[in-house]
This record gives structure tokens, C-alpha cells and sequence, in this order.
């Protein structure tokens, strides 16, 4: 075995680079900028020969790209007991370097302390560029990694993982960054390569440095967000945008070199736009980023209507989009069905919800929210929604009856299921001048109990239990004269 491991890392590093090379496109070398973090379980739970097979699937994954700062900045950082930096983001700016320092990677052994490596990848990956960690593991013992996943996406971290099958796959689907399909990935260690180009185009889609996106669109405005590569004093944006008609006219637009978002308003609904943002600066030349987008159809206020937070004596009605540019205030009438009085209630447009209070219980109403807009027109939409039934007590009925001196049974009825028992506490003689609080419980399907020893007046009180707690139960005094009737 140890001869065929070492056979399997020899014939590694003697792939000739020209063949890794060939199978590359040539607009991938330059097309990205930002920074990759690999964390690598080096712990004992990795085979030797697993462990040169990933170094050796990281290296045919990041060998297209132009390194360094400006493009892509590759670090490596191995898990173990403890975290182990072999090279940060600003180390190598050559594919030779790169190549040459995995191949000199060794294999830590030791504990999965992946919590404590995360740790350090917190405070390597603070740069304002796309960031990725791509961790790669066994996914053997992990580690409550959740918390530290959690604050690294918060820095504007994107987290893909590489599997080697017998990982526990429900701790690393919380810990990847959606879309799964693209950024979880578990495949048999021998078949790694042929997730290689997937892998890798995901995070070209991550780091790819000319994009003009949309990343928000209504019926009259849309938001342009691109990666920045200018500052504020090394030049400025030229933004040119119009509809796709060739009437309308084009409208131009200068935006600082520190902005990276721009938004676009006064647009027309469902209508096709064109946009072209240009980087213009002294010290280098860029590319014209465009990008088309039709606008949404326009949408009147109130186009959707729903109700919420429903009891015997209310319920909450919101509506929407709030729009208050367009609407000057909102009018609700409801009423019971089918011949209820109908009641108003006006409200500012700036308004998209009201909780509508002294209603009847298990009552059904029509509710009809009408918005009045400064242009004049009116639109209306009605709802139907139903108040919940009265709620009866969960407990009913407590009785005390008396059996002998100093005992009584204990009755009562319940009008509730899903109830978890009950709780009966009273008070206990323990001498002729003394007493003390006891306590039991009993099951769900109970319904009665005797009591012995009871105290003269003593209190006896019974609670429903539920999953939460104990609820608002019912309580009787015991006479102190036996030949009396004891009820509660």
C-alpha cells in the first residue's frame, strides 16, 4: 500500500503543466478578481492518499487564473489541531509559485479542529473584493461550525465546499452558501476531477470582475450594481441608459469613481432598457460594461389583500405594495356575513396594515380595502377572514367530596386535548398544630384523585400542564366539617 501511495503523489507531480494548460480557455486567465481562501483538512481522519489528491485537485482547479492583487489571490489553510497558515493571499503572484507550494504541502495529522481554523479565516478574508473560502474535507467530525459559518457570510464571505462523500452532509448544507446545486459538491476521491470546470466556473460566477447586474426592479425604477475598479480620485463612471424604442432618448449620467450602485427612476412599466456603465480613468483602460432589463408591469396598491393574527375578538389586515408616492390614504369597510353592520375605518397611505378589534367570535367578514390615488383613481379588494371560536377554559367543574375524616375525592372535567397533565397541590396534616404544602402529578387521561390527611380548610388546587408550563387551573377550600358537602 505505501508503494502505491507514493506512485499516486509521484505521478501528480509530474503532470506536465502544458496539458493542464491546454484544456483552458484563454478568457478565463484574466476574467476575475478576488479572494479564495482554500481551508484544507490535514487532520488524521484524511488518508495520506486523499490528502495529495485534493492538494493535487486544488491545483488543477485555480491553475487558469491570473494571480495576485487585481486578480485572484489564492491562500491555503490547513485544519488540524491547530490551524496552520502555509501561504497567504499576497504570497504568490505566479502560477509557478502556486503550483510549486502545494506541492510541498505536508499532511498535519492530529485532531479536526475546524472551529479554531475558521477562526483565522475571519481575519484573513476582510478585503473589499468578492471573497470565497473553499473548504475542502472529509467532513469527518467537523465541529459545531455554525456560529463562525455564520459571521464569515456576514463579512460578504461565499462558502463552497468539496466532499469526499462520507462527510455529515447536513452540517455542511447549513454551512455552504446557496445555490447548493453549485457550491456543495460530495464525489469519491478518485473521481474528483470530474467536478474540476462546475467547481470552478461557480466561482468565476463569484468573482468575476466586469458584470453590470440588476439587482432590484419595480415598474418605475431598477438598481445597476457592479464590482468597483475605480476610487474617488483615480476617475469616474459614464452611465448611459434608454428604452430599447427608438424614440426615446438617451440620458446620461456621471457617477463618482467610489460608487459601486446606482439607481435608475422615472422609468416606464413593462418596457425593455438598455444600460452601459464605462469606467473612465487616466491610469488604465476598462472595459464598457451593459446589461438589459425590462422594468415590472405596473401594480396599483391594493393588489394583494391578507389577514393575520386571528382571535375570537380581531384580526390584523395588510395590504400591498405600500405606496405612498401614489395613494393618498386607504379606506376599510367590513362587516359580518351575510347582513352585519358595515364599519369604516380611513387610514394615511403610508399605511399597509390595521388590526380591526371588538369583533364577534367564530364570525366570518368581509373585508374591503380601497385606496384612493392622487391621480384620482380608486382601487379596491376585498377579503374574506374569520374571528377564531370563543376559547373555553381548559379546566372545569373542580369538586371536593368528601369520603372519610380528612379525606376527599377530588374531581374535575377538561375541555382541552394535547394537554401534558395535571398539577394538584394542597395542604397536608402532619400534626394537630401543623401542616405542609404536597404536591403531584398526574397523568393526562385523569379526572379524579383522593386526597388523605387533609388539613382543616386546606386549599386544594388544580392546574393543567402544558408543554410550556403550567396553565390557569381552578382551586376549592375543603370544609372542615366532615358531614358537610364539599364543593368547589
Amino acid at each position: 500500500m505505501k508503494g502505491f501511495l507514493l506512485r499516486c503523489v509521484f505521478l501528480w507531480t509530474m503532470l506536465p503543466r502544458s496539458n493542464m494548460q491546454s484544456v483552458v480557455p484563454a478568457t478565463v486567465l484574466n476574467c476575475c478578481e478576488g479572494d479564495v481562501l482554500i481551508l484544507l483538512d490535514s487532520s488524521g481522519s484524511i488518508a495520506n492518499y486523499e490528502f495529495s489528491r485534493l492538494l493535487h485537485f486544488a491545483g488543477e482547479l485555480f491553475h487558469p487564473f491570473s494571480l495576485g492583487r487585481g486578480h485572484v489571490r489564492v491562500g491555503l489553510l490547513q485544519v488540524g489541531t491547530k490551524p496552520n497558515l502555509v501561504f497567504g493571499l499576497d504570497d504568490h503572484s505566479s502560477q509557478e509559485s502556486l503550483q510549486k507550494a502545494l506541492q510541498r504541502v505536508s499532511h498535519l495529522q492530529g485532531d479536526t479542529n475546524t472551529v479554531a481554523a475558521l477562526g483565522v479565516a475571519q481575519q484573513l478574508l476582510t478585503e473589499n473584493v468578492p471573497k470565497i473560502l473553499l473548504w475542502m474535507t472529509d467532513g469527518v467530525q467537523p465541529g459545531d461550525v455554525d456560529e463562525p459559518m455564520t459571521k464569515l457570510k456576514a463579512q460578504g464571505v461565499s462558502v463552497l465546499i468539496v466532499s469526499t462523500i462520507h462527510g455529515n452532509y447536513q452540517v455542511l448544507q447549513r454551512a455552504v452558501t446557496p445555490p447548493l446545486e453549485s457550491h456543495l459538491y460530495s464525489v469519491d476521491i478518485d473521481n474528483i476531477e470530474i467536478i474540476t470546470e462546475d467547481l470552478r466556473e461557480a466561482i468565476i460566477k463569484i468573482i468575476r470582475a466586469e458584470r453590470l447586474r440588476v439587482v432590484h426592479l419595480n415598474s418605475h425604477s431598477a438598481v445597476l450594481q457592479w464590482r468597483p475598479v475605480l476610487s474617488a480620485d483615480s476617475g469616474y463612471y459614464e452611465l448611459w441608459y434608454n428604452s430599447v424604442s427608438d424614440t426615446d432618448p438617451v440620458t446620461k449620467r456621471t457617477i463618482s469613481g467610489d460608487s459601486s450602485w446606482v439607481e435608475l427612476t422615472n422609468l416606464q412599466p413593462d418596457t425593455t432598457y438598455t444600460a452601459s456603465l464605462h469606467p473612465e480613468s487616466n491610469q488604465r483602460l476598462f472595459n464598457t460594461l451593459s446589461v438589459n432589463f425590462t422594468t415590472l408591469p405596473d401594480v396599483l396598491s391594493p393588489a394583494v389583500v391578507s389577514v393575520s393574527d386571528s382571535g375570537p375578538h380581531q384580526i390584523r389586515v395588510s395590504w400591498g405594495p405600500l405606496q405612498p408616492a401614489r395613494v393618498l390614504r386607504y379606506t376599510l369597510e367590513y362587516g359580518a356575513i351575510p347582513s352585519g353592520r358595515v364599519q369604516t375605518v380611513m387610514l394615511h397611505g403610508q399605511k399597509n396594515s390595521t388590526v380591526l378589534r371588538g369583533l364577534e367570535p367564530g364570525t366570518q367578514y368581509l373585508v374591503t380595502v380601497s385606496a384612493l390615488h392622487k391621480n384620482g383613481k380608486e382601487i379596491a379588494m376585498s377579503v374574506k377572514a374569520c374571528t377564531q371560536e370563543a376559547a373555553l377554559p381548559a379546566l372545569t367543574d373542580l369538586r371536593l367530596t368528601p369520603v372519610e375524616r380528612q379525606e376527599v375525592q377530588v374531581t374535575w372535567q377538561a375541555n382541552q386535548e394535547g394537554l401534558k397533565g395535571y398539577w394538584l397541590s394542597w395542604e397536608r396534616e402532619n400534626s394537630h398544630t401543623s401542616s405542609s404544602k404536597s404536591s403531584v402529578y398526574l397523568s393526562p387521561t385523569s379526572r379524579s384523585t383522593r386526597l388523605t390527611h387533609l388539613a382543616p380548610s386546606s386549599r386544594v388546587c388544580v392546574s393543567p400542564v402544558y408543554s410550556s408550563g403550567l396553565g390557569d387551573g381552578l382551586c376549592c377550600t375543603a370544609e372542615s366539617h366532615s358531614d358537610s358537602s364539599h364543593r368547589g
